[in-house]
């Protein structure tokens, strides 16, 4: 076959790792016109990743299935964040959708470290890879931000200041490694909820809007370390997340009794995230709260990380 050359093989499947993301600064602001509230956070990717694997199927159809955590409890057809993802692919690409994604889960469902936008921002890379879908890096933010605010962090990874409802990124080019131990709960707050909460509270005066990013962003920039980290950490939906379940002020007064520099909800909870001196204080931290009880599961974590398309 002098002067040809052979059609390259079809991709057998993709896999890509997508972290978890916590929010060190969660300032809420009032509710916009469209329903969303006005956000200025601050991202961080870490190191509980879930893996999205693309497969090309024979037939026509997205088909998905699920391993770990909350497997057979989440939904896998189109209510699903990473069907409506491989969709949007398929749709900015013109083909259709031919794809099985099996999600391993291991980032805690339900538990405002955005598992199900990690989910997605992994399906829109894995897809666009099997495929060959030629999409710049301004198409695919798009394309993450039409699925939900924390899609477009997803996509990233790393460190970014979140305006607008969240999707609009300013990178931060943080110094250092932070390290956290991430307790999981038996209950569960949805998002939703807990803005209604957030907007319950500060009509009876509870609560503001914490919408200063700048000191935490320094740290982060100078390298901080934990000790002075701990003071910068701030969440304006952790009243919210208590009030609806108080017993989440328990295990989170319980890790600073064991030695936690700082408890902090994620987002809008349940779960809890205990910064720590060093890598030793967290395990160190991680097996003294899993001793005292109360928490369904405990992780260990780092970050930040990247994500699939960093």
């Amino acid at each position: 076959m002098s002067g040809q050359t052979a059609p390259a093989a079809p991709h057998a499947g993709v896999s890509v790792d997508v972290p978890a993301k916590i929010n060190p600064h969660l300032g809420v602001g009032d509710p916009r016109a469209d329903g969303y509230h006005a956000l200025s956070t601050v991202y961080q990717a870490i190191s509980l990743h879930d893996t999205v694997t693309a497969e090309k199927r024979e037939e026509p159809g997205i088909e998905i299935t699920i391993s770990g955590e909350g497997a057979g409890d989440l939904p896998t057809g189109e209510a699903n964040l990473a069907h409506k993802a491989a969709k949007l692919v398929a749709l900015y690409a013109g083909i259709e959708p031919a794809v099985k994604l099996h999600l391993n889960k291991r980032i805690p469902v339900a538990g405002g470290l955005a598992g199900g936008s990690a989910d997605a921002a992994g399906a829109l890379v894995a897809c666009a890879r099997l495929w060959d879908v030629a999409i710049g890096d301004a198409e695919l933010h798009r394309l993450a931000a039409g699925l939900g605010s924390d899609v477009p962090f997803c996509l990233k990874g790393g460190t970014a200041i979140g305006t607008g409802r969240g999707e609009e990124l300013t990178p931060v080019r943080a110094k250092g490694t932070w390290h956290w131990v991430v307790a999981t709960t038996d209950t569960r707050i949805s998002t939703p909820e807990c803005y209604k909460e957030v907007d319950r509270l500060r009509e009876d005066g509870i609560g503001r809007f914490s919408s200063d990013v700048d000191p935490i962003v320094r740290a982060f920039e100078s390298g901080a370390d934990a000790d002075t980290l701990a003071r910068l950490l701030v969440n304006d939906m952790e009243a919210a997340a208590v009030s609806l379940r108080p017993q989440l002020a328990s295990l989170m007064h319980g890790g600073l009794e064991e030695g936690a520099l700082a408890a902090h909800v994620s987002g809008s909870g349940p779960t809890i995230l205990f910064l720590a001196t060093d890598v030793k204080h967290a395990v160190a931290l991680a097996r003294r709260i899993r001793m005292r009880g109360g928490a369904r599961s405990v992780h260990l974590a780092h970050g930040p990380v990247d994500g699939p398309a960093a």
